[in-house]
């Protein structure tokens, strides 16, 4: 979004007022307080007009005492419709917000991968908390306040021109300057808060990337460079803030000023004009004097905050404009399908795959090979031969651009998503281990996995023991990522999970590259009892742990070079010999290093 863009359309407005449609009697609620406390608002000046010309010309202290009461009775009202009015308000925002948020968290879940690769998360994180809080100060403090202190303006204004339009001119002589000084103002400070916007979206994207990539931080010695980097955001972040402090600090006085001017001029205009009046209507003049002065202060209470909440309400619709984009991002994962078997077979065929992340730049290319119901295929060939594309097209974390992808010969865009991924167990290289018990990170939270049942997949897998052996055992609580855990340990706990999900299809993505000889045992022995009666593409780098594959298949550059068993390859003397050979050649050097 261009800094300087403003974003206020009555479509976007009605949009936002929208999501309050189903407490649409608390915002009816609301308007008929707003109404009610505009009416309100020039009942006591006006009554203390009439106490003190009653009381100056008839000395009627009964009188005084009946209006005086009266005054207590509208003070009393108005203080009991404003707290309800502030409330609503307040629980309009606040209701609205949880909501969206919800919503908003839903549209995020079903995003393509393809959005995360070019979305940095610190700014979905902007989206999701601190853009709709700003929707929230639509209604807390945006339009419906803004309406009342129009409507309370209004009021006073008519008041003031019945009881006397003369002094109503006079004592709003300097009004002009107070117009001025609230353009300026809400410029000024829209500018501001646009800049104070985009900084805490740079702040958020830049310290969740860091903290989330520390480790390669730290072992670059890169803090120096990084910490230079966002002492930059962040000053641009308090520069902002203090042009709008500037601003503030600039404008509120400038009411003030207006409104002693304001005074100053209707009591020296009143003094000289009573000096040539008789006793009662000098008198009369006095309690019109009073009232006024009442008045001024009255219409300068919403002026003075009426230009920030209409910068509040411009932010709130940049924020609500931003939220909304991500709401209307139709780049999702399609569940168009209905084909939801409760098994599969898990025969798997791609017929002219071609896929490329962006644009036409294709990362696979016209890709056809079948997997047979319980074969195990190794997909092998240099980083960025378009191995992992491969797999997370199987189950349609990204769509293809050409060709069908079949599973049991149905189209895997026919299947409904669950029931395509329920078949597919993927174990990934990168293990993710959310905060939380070790029994949560197995079960990711299904309440239909028993206890028992994780027990039972954990001996299987070789992991009760060093489970149990844990603080806590199954309910110890692993930091965020699974960082108390080594790398080895991390990747068992996410073969336990695969296994208990009991897929038919099972994918291993660089299941053993980075472990050490004792984890990498413990983890083929893991991989044996997973892809045993389960049809299986395995990713490596070592080639060892591929021997076993039923058929290889050797990528290049997106483009497959080869397919047969490990022999057969072997004894073509092509690609995979070569693959094979430079690794073994890498391995007897590093043995005499």
């Amino acid at each position: 979004m261009n800094g300087e863009k403003k974003i206020f359309n009555t479509a976007l407005l009605r949009r936002v007022f929208r999501l309050a449609a189903p407490y649409r009697n608390r915002v009816y609620l609301s308007l008929a307080l707003a109404i009610a406390l505009a009416v309100l608002s020039p009942v006591r000046p006006y009554l203390i007009q009439i106490t003190v010309n009653d009381y100056i010309k008839n000395g009627l202290i009964d009188m005084v005492v009946r209006i005086t009461l009266i005054q207590m009775v509208f003070l009393l009202l108005e203080t009991a419709f404003r707290f309800l009015f502030s409330f609503i308000t307040a629980w309009l925002g606040q209701t609205v917000v949880k909501d969206l948020r919800v919503t908003v968290f839903n549209r995020v879940l079903h995003l393509n991968l393809s959005q995360f690769d070019k979305t940095p998360v610190g700014t979905l994180t902007t989206r999701t908390i601190n853009d709709i809080e700003s929707i929230n100060e639509i209604f807390s403090d945006g339009l419906i306040p803004i309406i009342a202190d129009l409507l309370s303006i209004i009021s006073i204004l008519v008041v003031m021109f019945v009881v006397d339009w003369k002094l109503a001119l006079i004592s709003l002589a300097p009004f002009p300057i107070l117009i001025l000084a609230t353009y300026i103002f809400k410029e000024s400070v829209n500018r501001s808060f646009i800049r104070v916007r985009n900084a805490v979206t740079a702040l958020n994207a830049f310290v969740q990337e860091h903290v989330t990539g520390i480790q390669i931080v730290q072992a670059f010695a890169a803090e120096g460079r990084e910490y230079a980097k966002f002492k930059k955001i962040n000053s641009e972040h308090r520069n902002a803030n203090i042009n709008a402090i500037f601003a503030y600090s600039v404008f509120f006085p400038v009411v003030e000023i207006v409104l002693a001017v304001s005074s100053a001029i209707l009591v020296w205009w009143g003094a000289g004009k009573s000096l040539n009046l008789p006793p009662d209507q000098a008198a009369a003049l006095t309690g019109k004097m009073i009232s006024f002065i009442l008045f001024l202060n009255l219409l300068f209470r919403p002026l003075r905050v009426i230009a920030d909440k209409f910068n509040v309400l411009q932010m709130g619709m940049v924020a609500s404009e931003r939220v909304f984009k991500l709401i209307d991002n139709d780049d999702v994962i399609k569940t168009e399908g209905s084909f939801a078997p409760a098994k599969v077979m898990g025969k798997i065929e791609f017929n002219h795959v071609w896929f490329a992340y962006t644009d036409t730049r294709y990362v696979l290319k016209d890709i056809n090979f079948t997997v047979q119901p319980g074969e195990t295929v190794a997909l092998v060939g240099h980083t960025g031969s378009g191995k992992t594309s491969i797999i997370s097209l199987l189950n349609r974390l990204y769509h293809i651009q050409q060709g069908e992808i079949r599973i049991d010969g149905v189209n895997i865009d026919d299947y409904t998503l669950n029931a395509l991924r329920r078949q597919t167990g993927v174990v990934l290289q990168d293990v993710f281990l959310f905060s939380g018990s070790v029994m949560e990170n197995i079960t990711l939270r299904n309440p239909a996995i028993s206890r028992e049942q994780v027990e039972a997949a954990a001996r299987l897998i070789g992991m009760h023991q060093f489970i149990e052996q844990l603080p806590g055992g199954y309910d110890y609580k692993v930091m965020e990522r699974g960082s108390t855990l080594s790398l080895g340990q991390r990747q068992l706990l996410s073969f336990i999970r695969a296994l208990l999900y009991n897929p038919s299809i099972l994918i291993l993505d660089e299941a053993t590259s980075s472990v050490d000889t004792e984890s990498e045992q413990l983890i083929q022995q893991a991989i044996d009892t997973l892809i045993s009666g389960r049809t299986a593409i395995v990713i490596a780098h070592r080639l060892s742990t591929i021997r076993k594959a039923d058929k290889i298949i050797v990528l290049d550059k997106g483009e497959i070079r080869e397919i047969g068993s490990h022999e057969e390859l072997m004894a073509r003397g092509g690609a995979y010999y070569s693959l094979v050979e430079s690794q073994y050649e890498g391995n007897r050097k590093a043995g005499r290093a």
